[in-house]
This record gives C-alpha cells, sequence and structure tokens, in this order.
C-alpha cells in the first residue's frame, strides 16, 4: 500500500515537472480527486526547484480556513501531509501555502502557493424492486421491453449516477442494453421471444464505482400484458331476477397465450365493488353468469385477463363499463314507517321498502284504534298512487312518501299498518304504534354525537327497564327528516344518510318497544363546523339616552351559523378609539353605558364559533344632548325659582307696602280733603257747599272792587294793616313761602271757626290766595261788577317739596296766575267813581299777583257759574268773576 502511494506521488511529480514545474515550487499530489462523501481523505504538498523553505514552513487552507495542525504528517524536509473528513455535498479548494520566511518568498509569492478542487459524491447503490412488462400491440406482443426499478441511495449534480438496462436472451447470448439517468428504461428487440428465458438487469455507475442490481430471469410469457377483453356484454333474464349473463371476447390468440379472467360487479352509483373468486374464472372462458343479485337494480361490470400460468403475467387494465338492470321481483323487505308530530296532528310518512325489488306503484294503509277488536276488511285499506321513476328505484337514497296525516286527539292510542307494492307484489305489513303517553317508555341514556372523518358517530346506553326491539336514529335540518333504523343489540352507530358540511343536525334516537315508540333522547351537532355567513344584525330598541343605548339583534339563521355560536362580540366607536364587548351566546340584548352625549357612534356585532367569526352590518345612532326628562325638570326648576322670587315679591311688598309707597309714590296734597273759603279781613269764613266737579271742602269769598270803597272809608287806616295781614296770612299759608312745612299755622279767617279747625291744627296745612277781578290770561270781563276773590284751602295732606322752595319754582316754572288788568271802580251808584279807593285795591290786587305761577288751576264747569257772595258780605258791593277763569287748582302745584 505504501508502495503504491509512493509511485502515485512520484508519477505526479514527474508529471508537473514535465509540464513546466519552474512556476511554482508547491506541488499537491493527488490532482483533481473526485471524494466519496463520509470518507477522509489525505493529500501532500511537496516542495521542488528551491532549498528557500522547508516542510515546516507550510501550512494548509480549506474554503479560507486554515487546517489545524493537529491533521498535519510532515514526511521529509520536502513534504507535509494533510488528512481532512469529506463532510458536506459543496465543491471545496484546498491550498498549500508557505509563510513569509525570507524577501524571496515574499516577492514570489505566487510562486510559493498551490490548491486543487476537492470533488465530492455518493457511491451507486444498488438498484431494487425491477420489473419488465410487455404490451400487446394489435393482435401480437410487441418486441419491446419496458423496465423500471427504484433507484437507491443518494447522488450530487458533480458526480451523477447513470443506469444502463440489459436485456439477454440466455440461450442465444444475444444483448441488448440502454443508457438513462432516469429509473425507467426500455429495451427494443427484433423479436418478441415468446416461450423463451430473458435474463434482465440494471447496472448503476459513476465516478465512483459500479453496481448491479438482482437479475430477472423468467420466461419472455411473463412479462407480457394483454389488452383487456372485448365486446364484454351484460344480459338480464326476465326469469331470473337476481342475475345477469356477462359475456365476452379474447383479446389474444390462444397460440400466443392462454389467459384466466376476473370480474367485478358493483350497483350504480356505489364505489364498492364485488370480486367474483379467481375459482370461478380461471379457465379459458368467455362467459360468466353473476348470481344472488338484488332485482330491480342496475349493475356495472368489468373483466380483465391475464396469463393463466400461476405467477406469470400482469393483469390487463379493466375493460369498459357494462350496465344493466336486473328484473323485477315482489319486495322483500317491509316498507320503513315512521311519523312527525305536529301541532295539529300527526303525519305518517314511510321510505320504500330497502328490498323493494321493483318500482312502488302504491301504498296501502290502515289506521286503527287498538278499542277495535276486529282487524280485517279490505274496506279498512285506503290507497296512495304514487309515481316512482326508474331513477328514483335505481337511486340509493330511498324517496320518502308521505301517506296520511290524522288529528291526534290526547290519550289516544294508534296502531297504523302499511304495505307496499310493485309490479310483481306486494310487501310484508310494517307496523307503527303510537302510545297515548310516550313519557311510559324510557329513553335512550347518555346520548352522544360527534363528527368524525366526514361522518357522524353516536353511542348510547340502552334503558334498564326493558327490552328494546330496535332504534330508529332521526335527523332533522332545515325542515328536512331522515332515519334509519338499527337493532335492539346496538350500542353505537354511524349515520348513513347523506350529510352535508356547516349544517347543525337535530340528532335523536327513538327506542322501540315491540312497534311501540318510546320517548327519545336529542342532541345537535355539526358534521364539520366554520365560520358564520355573515354576523346579526344589530338595530336600537327604542330611542338612545345622553349616556346610553340599548342594542337589540335577532339570532342569525340556522342556515347561516355554520357552527355553534360561542359568543357575540359588540364594537362601538365614535372616532378612531373603538370598544369591544363580548356577551355570552345565549344574548340578544345589551345596554351600552358611559356613553358621551350628543355624539354620534357607529356599532356592530360579531358572531363568533371554533372555526372563525363574521361581523354584522354598521348601525349609527346619535346619542340625546339631554336625558329624557332633563330639559322638564330644568323648566320646573327654573319655573318654581321664577314662581318662589315672585311669592317673596309679592310677600315683601305687602309686609313692607308703607315703605314702597312712601319711596315710590310719595303723599301728594288732595283736593278732595281740602277746604277753600272765602274771606275777608273783616268777615268770618263760611264754608260753601262744593260744586259739582269741584273739590270739596273749599269757601270763596267774592267783593267787588269798586264796593269795596265803602270798606275803605269805614276803615281806611286799616287797609294797609288788613294788606300785610293778607300777605302774613298768603306767606304762612306756604304759597310762595317755606316757613310753613314746619310749623304749619291757623288762618286769621279762621276766626269764626276756631273751634272746628283747632282739632285739626296738627294734620292740616291751610291754602289761600287772594285773585283780583282783572281778566284772566287776556279774557275780557264780563258786564258784571268786577269782583275780588280771597280763597284759602285746608288740606290734610303734606305739602310737596316745591312748596316749601316757591323761588325756586317761581323761577322755572311759567306762572299760571295772569295780572288783572285794572277796571274801572264802581260804587253802588253806578255813575259815580272814587279813583282813590280803586287804585288802593288794585293795589292790593297787583301785589297778589305775586304768587307763583306754578299753581295750577282747576277749571270748573264751562259755563261761567258765578259764584256768590256770603251772607255776610252785601251782594250789591262785591264784584262778580267767572270761577272757571279764575279759581285756582286747588289740588297743589307740579313743578314744570
Amino acid at each position: 500500500m505504501v508502495s503504491s502511494r509512493v509511485l502515485q506521488l512520484l508519477a505526479c511529480l514527474v508529471s508537473l515537472l514535465s509540464a513546466g514545474a519552474d512556476d511554482s515550487h508547491l506541488v499537491i499530489a493527488p490532482q483533481s480527486p473526485v471524494l466519496e462523501i463520509g470518507t477522509n481523505f489525505t493529500a501532500t504538498c511537496m516542495i521542488i526547484n528551491t532549498a528557500e523553505i522547508t516542510a515546516d514552513d507550510l501550512y494548509w487552507n480549506l474554503s479560507k480556513t486554515t487546517v489545524s495542525k493537529e491533521q498535519y504528517i510532515k514526511i521529509n524536509k520536502t513534504a507535509l501531509n494533510v488528512t481532512i473528513p469529506i463532510t458536506s455535498e459543496k465543491p471545496e479548494w484546498l491550498f498549500c501555502l508557505c509563510k513569509r520566511v525570507s524577501p524571496k518568498v515574499v516577492l514570489n509569492n505566487g510562486r510559493f502557493i498551490h490548491g486543487i478542487l476537492l470533488v465530492k459524491g455518493y457511491r451507486p447503490e444498488k438498484p431494487e424492486n425491477l420489473s419488465c412488462v410487455a404490451v400487446q400491440n394489435g393482435t401480437y406482443i410487441s418486441p419491446s421491453i419496458r423496465c423500471e426499478w427504484e433507484v437507491v441511495g443518494r447522488q450530487t449534480t458533480e458526480v451523477p449516477t447513470t443506469y444502463t438496462l440489459i436485456v439477454r436472451q440466455v440461450l442465444s447470448g444475444e444483448t441488448h442494453y440502454t443508457s438513462t439517468p432516469a429509473k425507467t428504461a426500455q429495451v427494443p428487440l427484433n423479436v418478441f421471444p415468446s416461450f423463451m428465458l430473458l435474463d434482465i438487469w440494471v447496472e448503476a455507475h459513476n465516478k465512483l464505482g459500479t453496481i448491479e442490481s438482482e437479475h430477472l430471469k423468467k420466461d419472455a410469457n411473463y412479462f407480457v400484458k394483454t389488452n383487456p377483453p372485448s365486446d364484454v356484454t351484460v344480459i338480464s333474464e326476465k326469469s331470473f331476477p337476481t342475475s345477469l349473463l356477462i359475456n365476452w371476447a379474447h383479446p389474444i390468440a390462444s397460440e400466443y397465450l392462454r389467459l384466466m379472467y376476473q370480474i367485478r360487479f358493483c350497483r350504480l352509483g356505489s364505489h364498492i365493488w364485488n370480486y367474483v373468486p379467481l375459482e370461478d374464472t380461471s379457465e379459458y372462458i368467455q362467459s360468466f353468469r353473476l348470481q344472488n343479485l338484488r332485482p330491480d337494480t342496475v349493475y356495472v361490470t368489468q373483466v380483465r385477463c391475464k396469463n393463466s400460468q400461476k405467477n406469470h403475467g400482469f393483469w390487463s387494465n379493466w375493460s369498459n363499463n357494462a350496465t344493466e338492470r336486473t328484473q323485477e321481483d315482489r319486495p322483500r323487505s317491509k316498507p320503513d314507517l315512521w311519523k312527525i308530530v305536529t301541532e295539529d296532528g300527526i303525519k305518517f310518512i314511510c321510505k320504500d321498502p330497502e328490498l323493494s325489488n321493483g318500482r312502488i306503484t302504491r301504498f296501502d294503509i290502515m289506521i286503527q284504534n287498538p278499542k277495535d277488536k276486529i282487524k280485517n276488511g279490505s274496506s279498512e285499506w285506503e290507497r296512495i298512487m304514487v309515481n316512482r321513476s326508474e331513477a328514483d328505484s335505481s337511486s340509493s337514497h330511498r324517496k320518502i312518501t308521505l301517506l296520511k296525516k290524522i288529528p291526534l286527539a290526547d290519550k289516544t292510542s294508534v296502531k297504523v299498518y302499511v304495505t307496499a307494492i310493485n309490479s310483481v307484489g306486494k310487501s310484508d305489513e310494517a307496523l307503527l304504534v303510537i302510545p297515548a303517553n310516550a313519557n311510559e317508555f324510557a329513553p335512550v341514556e347518555e346520548l352522544m354525537v360527534w363528527p368524525h372523518e366526514g361522518q357522524l358517530l353516536l353511542e348510547w346506553k340502552p334503558p334498564t327497564s326493558t327490552a328494546v326491539s330496535e332504534y330508529v336514529v332521526e335527523w332533522v335540518s332545515g325542515g328536512q327528516i331522515d332515519w334509519q333504523r338499527e337493532r335492539g343489540s346496538t350500542r353505537h352507530t354511524v349515520i348513513k344518510g347523506n350529510l352535508e358540511r356547516f349544517v347543525c343536525y337535530n340528532v335523536s334516537v327513538y327506542p322501540i318497544y315491540s312497534g311501540r315508540i318510546g320517548n327519545p333522547a336529542h342532541a345537535e351537532v355539526f358534521l364539520e363546523e366554520g365560520a358564520p355567513v355573515r354576523g346579526p344584525t344589530v338595530k336600537l330598541n327604542g330611542n338612545p339616552g345622553r349616556n346610553e343605548a340599548k342594542l337589540t339583534w335577532e339570532e342569525i339563521p340556522q342556515h347561516s351559523r355554520r357552527g355553534f355560536i360561542t359568543n357575540y362580540t359588540i364594537f362601538y366607536t365614535s372616532g378612531a378609539e373603538i370598544h369591544a364587548i363580548t356577551v355570552p351566546a345565549n344574548t340578544t340584548s345589551y345596554t351600552l353605558t358611559s356613553l358621551s352625549a350628543n355624539t354620534k357612534y357607529d356599532t356592530w356585532i360579531k358572531a363568533s364559533t371554533i372555526r372563525g367569526s363574521a361581523n354584522g352590518f354598521n348601525h349609527s345612532f346619535t346619542t340625546l344632548k339631554y336625558a329624557p326628562g332633563e330639559i322638564e325638570g330644568i323648566v320646573v326648576g327654573v319655573s318654581l325659582g321664577f314662581l318662589f322670587v315672585v311669592l317673596m315679591t309679592m310677600l315683601i311688598c305687602f309686609y313692607k307696602k308703607d315703605l314702597i309707597k312712601k319711596n315710590f309714590w310719595p303723599q301728594i296734597p288732595n283736593p278732595g280733603e281740602s277746604t277753600i273759603g272765602n274771606w275777608s279781613p273783616d268777615y268770618p269764613l263760611k264754608a260753601e257747599t262744593p260744586k259739582e266737579n269741584c273739590l270739596s271742602g273749599i269757601s270763596v269769598l267774592d267783593m267787588d272792587i269798586c264796593d269795596g270803597k265803602c270798606v275803605i272809608e269805614e276803615d281806611k287806616a286799616s287797609l294797609p294793616l288788613k294788606k300785610d295781614k293778607y300777605l302774613s296770612e298768603e306767606h304762612s299759608s306756604g304759597i310762595g313761602g317755606s316757613s310753613c312745612m314746619s310749623s304749619p299755622r291757623q288762618s286769621v279767617s279762621d276766626s269764626d271757626e276756631g273751634g272746628d279747625m283747632a282739632d285739626t291744627t296738627s294734620s292740616t296745612i291751610q291754602y289761600s290766595s287772594v285773585v283780583a277781578s282783572s281778566g284772566y290770561k287776556g279774557q275780557t270781563p264780563n258786564s258784571h261788577p268786577q269782583q275780588s276773590i280771597f280763597s284759602r284751602s285746608e288740606s290734610t295732606q303734606p305739602l310737596l317739596d316745591s312748596e316749601e322752595n316757591a323761588d325756586m319754582v317761581v323761577q322755572d316754572g311759567s306762572r299760571q296766575f295772569q295780572h288783572f288788568s285794572r277796571q274801572p271802580c264802581c260804587t253802588h251808584n253806578a255813575g259815580n267813581k272814587d279813583t282813590t279807593n280803586c287804585d288802593d285795591f288794585s293795589q292790593l290786587a297787583m301785589e297778589q299777583q305775586e304768587i307763583p305761577q306754578s299753581l295750577d288751576f282747576c277749571p270748573l264747569e264751562e259755563d261761567n257759574e258765578q259764584i256768590t257772595p256770603t251772607d255776610e258780605l252785601s251782594a250789591d258791593w262785591l264784584p262778580t268773576v267767572p270761577v272757571s277763569s279764575y279759581m285756582p287748582q286747588l289740588g297743589g302745584y307740579r313743578p314744570q
């Protein structure tokens, strides 16, 4: 082994030297190796044509990774070995390099490096399960043999494996082969060697080695696969309703190959095939009779063939389908009778007999009360005609027929008998008993229903009270009903009907006690659950409030649930933030609370099952700005407050009315409470009865200006005194003066009535004035003699402020007293005039005119009523003055 290694290195060295080794001082052997993955590889680096370096200056790199020195082996001063494991399939570079030990090495670095590419792969492994076949071509066997095998082991792209198929005739030694990288190949022969021995095998080879498969030495006919039988036909015979006769033709002549056959059949629509035993068809035959078939049933039949020699050849493909219906026969089973209980009665339904053996044309039904002692009579049977098509009779799903609907009274038991009739005969009677009280028959216990691999499995425990003759398993969905019967010993079963995914089925198990229906047990189940088709539609219950809204929704229709609802999730949002509330599946209403007032909300509901969820439609609503009754409360509160304020104001006004009256409505002298007297210095007052439209308590003294001569003559010396007395009295009365408000005094004219006035001195304020009889405001005096009027007023009312400031009133107000014009004085004799006395009296009248004009005059009657002189004065010398023109208003005066 060592010598071969040395020889290999020497040969490599010689080849490198002859190729111009002057270019490099390092050489690796072997060059470009193909390595088997999972082994160790040893390489040698040799120094040539230089003495600058030794083996101690060398080191190895594998794909930029320095190999550990523990894997180095120094052979001599000029050779260094390295051993590395081959683990990955990816090709890698292995470099031998030199350390920088001298300037020459640095300057000639490219001459002190060498590398090789490591190509990796797997050794080929022996192919397995080699099989070959020669197919029929027309009426002969094809001369080409096609083989296939299983590839074992792995291979890489850099080291692929090639397969060679070899076919050799043992007797003649003739060999045929073909190569392929695949796992199938076809070898063409000149002529198919029937009845001759053939040796067939496969070789697998690559750069790492070669290996052969097992040799397949068989007779050439062993590899033959013929065409399927042709002209397959099926015959139905009326006298044999349970059998079919099959005929076919041989695919190849017996001179080339003797064949055996295999037959299979099934009902139309079924995928379960029934096979005829090979013992019955191993002969070289062309027909066969199928027996024990169901009458009036469509069957599908197929035939195939192969080499009749034992363990030789391949089965041909199955022939085309041959379909035929068996003949009808009398129903061999009872109708499957059942019932549907409704609110107004009971419906009797039935399926065709399982072994109807033909198309059912009618049902005969008889409903009997157990109290009847006789049950016979063709008159009691009722015929119900049905119309079945051939498709219905051949279908595996039996048709359900509604027979009769009757009202069922309470505590009434009914027996129902039904028979089915076809074109050949009628079936046995089916019996169903509806007990008066189904609760007296115990139900099954611990009923469980669950889906499993596309089926619904049921399991239950039988009632412990009495024996059960059979069970009826019923499933209802969306108004459609179906059922099946199980034996009384059954404890678990599978529903055999056509079930749909995402549909809820209400499964019930009824125990049957000798035809009597017991109390059922129920369960709901889905064959397969999914996400709901849609979510519930939400709406408001009434109007939303200020901070709450009650949501209601209806349950999703059964066909849209697609599973059991686990919960509902209520979403509502008024902006970017979404709120979610989860409620149980049995909830159909919820009240949202803590909402914002006068805010628009969007809400929707998500319904969830174990397989997913679905959202319902959005619903928008806006909360109220004020809660119900809040506005009414505000209005009532404000009204009550206002009413309270009003009541308090009224109470204050009632209890403080004097103070309020004094501040807002000061007392004004009332002329109706005043007394005006006509007076003169020498005559006492005499109260005059007030005229209509004038104030009460007014006394007027009329004096003729001209007649005053006599008075002046009699007491001329006293006139100035009287004049001063008039003026003093005038000032003392408060007209034009301010001293009378604090100390009211009695007038000089009160001498005659001093006793009466003394009682009211403290409360009565006297007003007095002297008016000349000259024309008022430019009025022309009448023809009567002019008079001078002395008036006074006695009032219980206090004076106004303006009365205490007469000077201010005189300055601001407009005068309401006009100067009296001088009138010629006259005596009792009309022709005589005393100018002196007239001048004196006029002077008194002129002084009297200086009374402030702020006093208002009270107009009296407009008919120029004259005021007559008093009894104490002589009327023949007093002038008469129209009251309507000169009478002052005694009710007081107002500042203008």
